[in-house]
C-alpha cells in the first residue's frame, strides 16, 4: 500500500526563493540607479561647481571638485551683460514661436493621417518620420543655398536674422511632433469622432472639441520637444547668423566666451547653468504628461 507524503515545507520554500529573488532584483535595481545618477549628474555637478569659482582659481589647477573661495562674480557678469540677456532673449523668442507655428502645422496633419484615413496616408506618415531622421550637417547646406536665392529673388534678407530660425527650426520640430500626435490621436478611440460627426460635427470641430482636450498629454508632448530642440538647436544658429546681437544662447556662449586660445571657463559654465534652466524646468513640471504622449501609440483602443 502506497503512502501519500505531503512536502508541507514546499510552499514556504518556495515563497523565500521568490523573496529573495526580489530582494536580489532591487538590490540590482538601486545599483544600477546609483550608477544611472552618478554617470547622468556629474557633468552638470562639475559645471555648478566651476561657476563658483573664479578665473584666479580655475587656473590655479587645485583640486576640480571643491571650492576654496566660492563667489557668484560670474553669475552677477552674465546676468548684468547686456550681450547675455540678448541671447537669452532671441532663445525665448524664437522657441515660443517655433513651438507655436509647429503646434499649428503639427496637429492639423496628425489628425488628417490618423483618422482621415485615404490612399497612402501610412505611407505619407511613415516619410514624414523618416524626414526628421536626416542629419541636421546634411541639411544646412541646401537650405542655406535655397535661403540665399530666395533672398536674391525677394531682396528681402534672411541671412543673419535671428527670424530666419523661425522658419528653418520647424524642418526638425514638425516631422516628429506629427508622428507623436499620430501615435496619440491613432490610440483615441473611433467611437469619439463617430458620434461627433453622426451628431452633424465637422472634422474641424472634431479636432477641436474633441480630439484636443482629449489629446493634452499628447500635445504637451510634442510642445516640449519642440520647445527643447528650438532652444538648444547649435549647428542651424551657428550657419545662418553671425552678428552678435542676432546670436542665440548655445551660440552666444561660445563665440563670445571663447576668445582664440583663451576660455572663459567660469563663465561658459555659469552660461550653460543658466540655458539650461529653462527646459528643466518645463521637465520637473510636464514630465508625466511627456511620457505619457510618447508612450500613448503602444497600445490602441
Amino acid at each position: 500500500m502506497s503512502t501519500l507524503v505531503i512536502d508541507k515545507a514546499g510552499p514556504t520554500r518556495k515563497l523565500g526563493s521568490m523573496s529573495r529573488d526580489r530582494i536580489w532584483a532591487l538590490r540590482w535595481s538601486y545599483f544600477f540607479l546609483v550608477l544611472f545618477a552618478i554617470f547622468f549628474l556629474t557633468p552638470p555637478v562639475y559645471m555648478l561647481i566651476t561657476s563658483l569659482k573664479s578665473s584666479a582659481e580655475i587656473s590655479a589647477a587645485t583640486n576640480p571638485w571643491w571650492v576654496f573661495h566660492p563667489t557668484l562674480s560670474n553669475y552677477v557678469e552674465l546676468l548684468t551683460s547686456n550681450q547675455f540677456l540678448r541671447f537669452f532673449w532671441n532663445s525665448s523668442i524664437i522657441s515660443i514661436v517655433v513651438v507655436i507655428v509647429t503646434m499649428l502645422i503639427s496637429i492639423p496633419a496628425a489628425f488628417a493621417l490618423a483618422r482621415m484615413k485615404f490612399w497612402g496616408s501610412a505611407t505619407l506618415a511613415t516619410g514624414v518620420f523618416l524626414t526628421y531622421l536626416i542629419p541636421d550637417s546634411l541639411l544646412f547646406i541646401p537650405l542655406f543655398k535655397m535661403l540665399a536665392v530666395i533672398q536674391d529673388f525677394t531682396g528681402i534678407t534672411l541671412l543673419n536674422r535671428w527670424y530666419v530660425l523661425v522658419f528653418i527650426y520647424p524642418t526638425l520640430t514638425v516631422p516628429f511632433c506629427t508622428w507623436i500626435m499620430i501615435g496619440y490621436f491613432a490610440s483615441i478611440p473611433k467611437e469619439l469622432d463617430e458620434a461627433a460627426i453622426i451628431d452633424g460635427a465637422s472634422w474641424l470641430q472634431t479636432l477641436l472639441r474633441i480630439f484636443i482636450p482629449v489629446a493634452l498629454p499628447g500635445l504637451i508632448a510634442a510642445t516640449i520637444f519642440a520647445f527643447t530642440v528650438s532652444w538648444a538647436q547649435f549647428l542651424y544658429p551657428l550657419v545662418f547668423t553671425t552678428s552678435i546681437d542676432q546670436l542665440v544662447l548655445p551660440v552666444g556662449i561660445t563665440t563670445t566666451l571663447i576668445k582664440g586660445d583663451v576660455f572663459n571657463w567660469g563663465q561658459i559654465m555659469t552660461g550653460a547653468l543658466l540655458g539650461a534652466a529653462p527646459p528643466l524646468v518645463i521637465y520637473a513640471f510636464l514630465m508625466d504628461y511627456y511620457i505619457a504622449g510618447l508612450t500613448a501609440g503602444a497600445t490602441k483602443g
